[in-house]
């Protein structure tokens, strides 16, 4: 996946102070990844491999394919479509961000860019927000990306190219990582499992607690069995599921989340909060990893799940009022 030119990024102007004392949260995102985010009309989306409304993988060639789609559709219906926005992204990452610059919580990411235009604008954009970049490593290769289309009624159809980026591997972390933090931010993909599982390992290790964010229903319907395997082996203290995920996870149980409320488990307690406000969505990307922004400052804070879980809704529902959050 590319050779390593340098083992850490450090932030420029708070190297030293970064260095004293350990982010509270961590966000291990393997491949950092810039988002291309544009508003199209449905006629686009049946044009485009995959189902319309998820996430689904492709190669290089297809990540080329979408993005022109999608440029020529901008320049034939001007009416309907936004100009491409490019900005650093990722479940992960978006969360990360979101918890440092929303909520004032000393944050880092653990994961690895490469040496090119996209890994310098992913650097940069975390930066601005003062994350913590030491434990992310520099490659020699290239940055993810990912195409997020967002039609008229703000559902995202998200298209990742992560197959030639490079990413961090298991046995490049290390004990360091994690020393000190409170909490693991991670995602779930299948094609990531080793070094979620080494991090995990380590993060367990270490005292810190894991939340796994599901990551989409194609992730959980294709992959459940390793999921479950996952979630029942006792090592993850938190998981984050939206209706559609939630309903691939448990099929058949009489319990699912609904779009109109956040529903949360904790110790054999139920806590139902209704969504707060009624901004009409622009962009639904990242509402979900901003929901969990919110509920993790609340954790860290010692607050309610209750209170948890309206802070969330709050910080969800904020990211959806423009495009690209």
């Amino acid at each position: 996946m590319g050779v390593e030119i340098q083992h850490k990024i450090n932030n420029e102007d708070d190297a030293t102070a970064v260095a004293a004392v350990a982010p509270v949260i961590l966000g291990l995102q393997p491949s950092a990844l810039v988002d291309h985010v544009a508003t199209v009309d449905l006629s686009l989306l049946s044009r485009i491999p995959g189902e319309p409304g998820g996430s689904f993988p492709v190669a290089v060639e297809e990540l080329k394919f979408v993005l022109g789609e999608v440029n020529a559709h901008i320049v034939a219906s001007p009416e309907t479509t936004s100009s491409l926005k490019t900005i650093a992204g990722g479940s992960v990452a978006n969360t990360i961000r979101g918890l440092a610059a929303g909520f004032g919580i000393t944050c880092g990411i653990i994961g690895a860019c490469g040496d090119d235009d996209q890994g310098s604008l992913f650097i940069d954009n975390m930066s601005f927000y003062k994350v913590d970049l030491s434990r992310l490593r520099l490659k020699n290769g290239s940055t993810a990306q990912c195409v997020c289309l967002v039609d008229e009624l703000g559902n995202r159809t998200m298209r990742p190219c992560l197959s030639s980026a490079v990413k961090i591997q298991a046995d490049d972390l290390t004990t360091e990582d994690l020393k000190g933090s409170k909490w693991l931010v991670l995602r779930y993909a299948i094609f990531n499992i080793e070094v979620i599982q080494a991090a995990i390992k380590i993060a367990k290790q270490e005292g810190v607690s894991v939340s796994l964010d599901l990551a989409s229903f194609e992730m959980v319907r294709k992959f459940r069995l390793p999921l479950l395997q996952l979630l029942e082996s006792g090592s993850i203290d938190l998981c984050f599921a939206n209706e559609d995920e939630a309903a691939e996870l448990l099929r058949d149980e009489e319990n699912a989340a609904d779009p109109e409320s956040a529903l949360d488990f904790w110790q054999n307690t139920v806590v139902r909060v209704p969504a707060i406000g009624e901004a009409k969505a622009v962009d639904a990307t990242g509402a979900g990893d901003l929901f969990a922004s919110g509920f993790l400052y609340g954790l860290v804070q010692g607050l309610s799940l209750e209170e948890c879980c309206k802070i969330g809704s709050c910080s969800g529902g904020s990211v959806i009022r423009s495009l690209g959050g």
